[in-house]
């Protein structure tokens, strides 16, 4: 299991195995080498340095094959934030896990 946070410094939740996972327990999307997409295959974000999850706005549209959703699971209690980085143009924060329920 590798924890995550967000690009703007908030503990997203975790990734295990090829999959992602809110800290509240929720089933996100499933990793394609660094890139993450939901259920459905609609592109959410990526990977990008120290376990940062951020969103390049010209990927949006890239979609994969649908596949299953996986059923909840116990959260856990988030781990601390980081000081958020600077935001690279053409790209915005992975949204937030309390989006993903």
């Amino acid at each position: 299991m590798e924890w995550v946070w967000n690009w703007g410094g908030d503990c997203f939740g975790y990734k295990e195995e090829n999959s992602l996972w809110s800290y509240e327990g929720f089933y996100v999307g499933e990793f394609f080498e660094n890139e993450i997409y939901d259920p459905n295959g609609k592109y959410l974000g990526e990977v990008m340095s120290e376990n940062r999850l951020i969103t390049n706005l010209s990927k949006k549209s890239n979609r994969k094959p649908a596949f299953g959703v996986k059923a909840r699971r116990i959260g856990y209690a988030p781990y601390a934030g980081y000081i958020g980085n600077i935001m690279y143009v053409g790209y915005e924060d992975f949204p937030k896990a309390s989006n993903f329920k």
